[in-house]
């Protein structure tokens, strides 16, 4: 009888126990936040460029010219290595990235990749051929600015991409305070160059070459393509470091030059020019990267 009392004494504790005890989950995930299933970012940085050499057409029907500068040779004007900080900060040879990674999952996302590049006719003995005052020519041009010869697309040779962008995710430490990425990109978009020239200018040359300089101006000058590699550097989650390697093509065609005339005549600036280069860049970019879009 005393067995039979003891044991539902503890049956009714226990029963009792079940249904005051607090109850304990573990979680596993539920109460976790989602991620953003999109990431921005944009970057500003500066860069430097190396150019093939190329053939430069000049077409001016009205002085009767028509004729190549042939293998020519180029450089850029960095600007930054003269100091960035006592100069606007588009003086220099900038570029920026605006970009949306579309799938975080997947890695994969698309980009607004603009580079201010400065493109230079070197100083040089060029050779010239073709047609000059409706005479054939083949000569060479001691090309330079004492001796009345500049082409400058030097407020920007100006390439402009819209890209494709994949990411992989590379290395990062335990916090995830610092990771690094590798990003190829490659896009196609137009060239926007600033065009600045000119050719027999100079007071001692002779009456039937000499010619003015163009009215230096902005256009749309023809199309580009490249693709680029990256190594960025995320601190923190949100700021980057980034390191780029770029090879550009691009192809100008009807920039506007001198082709007779004076400021007041519409012959002034309806000549043209045309020319096609690759370009080798390397780029240092610091930008800032957010989560965007629904969890």
């Amino acid at each position: 009888m005393l067995a039979l009392t003891i044991v539902l004494s503890v049956s009714t504790l226990t029963s009792k126990a079940q249904k005051t005890a607090p109850s304990w989950t573990i979680d596993v995930g539920q109460n976790k936040k989602k991620e953003r299933t999109r990431e921005f970012y944009f970057s500003w940085g500066y860069n430097s460029e190396s150019y093939t050499r190329s053939n430069l057409t000049i077409n001016q029907p009205s002085l009767g010219n028509n004729f190549v500068f042939e293998s020519i040779d180029a450089h850029d004007h960095k600007g930054w290595d003269e100091g960035i900080f006592h100069l606007a900060l588009s003086i220099p040879q900038y570029n920026y990235r605006l970009g949306l990674i579309i799938n975080k999952e997947k890695d994969w996302g698309v980009e607004i990749n603009f580079d201010h590049t400065k493109y230079i006719f070197a100083d040089q003995h060029a050779h010239l051929v073709g047609t000059l005052d409706h005479r054939p020519v083949d000569t060479l041009i001691n090309f330079n600015l004492n001796n009345g010869f500049y082409y400058y697309l030097n407020n920007g040779a100006n390439f402009l991409l819209f890209n494709f962008v994949k990411r992989w995710h590379w290395m990062a430490d335990k916090s995830g305070n610092i990771k690094v990425d590798v990003l190829g990109k490659a896009g196609v978009g137009p060239v926007i160059p600033h065009v600045q020239n000119a050719f027999f200018s100079n007071d001692s040359t002779s009456t039937e070459f000499r010619q003015q300089g163009n009215d230096p101006h902005f256009q749309i000058g023809g199309w580009n393509i490249g693709v680029e590699g990256a190594l960025r550097i995320t601190f923190f989650k949100y700021a980057y470091l980034e390191y780029c390697n770029k090879f550009d093509y691009a192809r100008y065609s009807n920039l506007k030059i001198y082709n007779g005339g004076n400021t007041s005549t519409t012959l002034q600036n309806n000549g043209t020019a045309k020319q096609a280069f690759g370009t080798y860049e390397e780029i240092l970019n610091l930008g800032v990267t957010f989560p965007v879009g629904k969890r």
